[in-house]
């Protein structure tokens, strides 16, 4: 009943797990596996199309819905991947610091910067991670929910020209994809 992008966000939740170097592990609801099987073994069940379909695009280790939206609109446009839950490292292969999304073809991360960024606490920590992503030379986007209503437009522009810089070069289907729904003028 539900759209699949609805669908997706609800899986990334369900199958999430990571250890970090940072906070307590995450647990799956259900492991990625288990969840496979279940929809392997459900033949022509109503709705098991979609959930099929959902299935390929489903990532462990999502931490919130915003970012699994983040992800789908990227993926939507045509843009390069990005991994979730990403590590950066130093050239010494040290994770300095723990990034939302990232691109490592094109040394681009993302961060979704929910209500919990507003406290001085964590803007402290945040200001930590960012001095450490600038210092590995990795470019960073910065989200917010004011980012995603109207089809994720600005999320797809603050990207693109993130992976612009850092030296991607959009194909002819990435840039009909890129700019075929976006107002033109919001894009360059």
């Amino acid at each position: 009943m539900l759209p699949l992008e609805d669908l997706v966000v609800a899986g990334d939740q369900i199958i999430s797990e990571h250890t970090r170097s940072f906070g307590p592990p995450r647990i799956p609801m259900v492991p990625k596996r288990d969840l496979e099987r279940f929809i392997a073994t459900h033949g022509r069940s109503w709705g098991i199309q979609r959930a099929r379909s959902a299935f390929d695009r489903l990532r462990v280790g999502v931490d919130s819905p915003p970012e699994s939206l983040v992800r789908l609109i990227l993926e939507d446009a045509g843009l390069p991947e990005f991994s979730v839950n990403y590590s950066l490292r130093d050239a010494n292969g040290l994770i300095v610091a723990w990034t939302d999304l990232g691109c490592e073809a094109f040394r681009v991360c993302i961060e979704y910067d929910g209500e919990h960024h507003l406290t001085p606490e964590q803007q402290a920590k945040d200001m930590a991670r960012d001095a450490k992503v600038a210092e590995v030379e990795w470019a960073q986007v910065k989200l917010n929910r004011l980012d995603l209503p109207e089809g994720g437009w600005r999320v797809v522009a603050k990207v693109k020209k993130a992976l612009l810089r850092q030296g991607w070069r959009p194909g002819s289907q990435e840039l009909l994809r890129t700019y075929g729904d976006f107002p033109a003028a919001e894009v360059t």
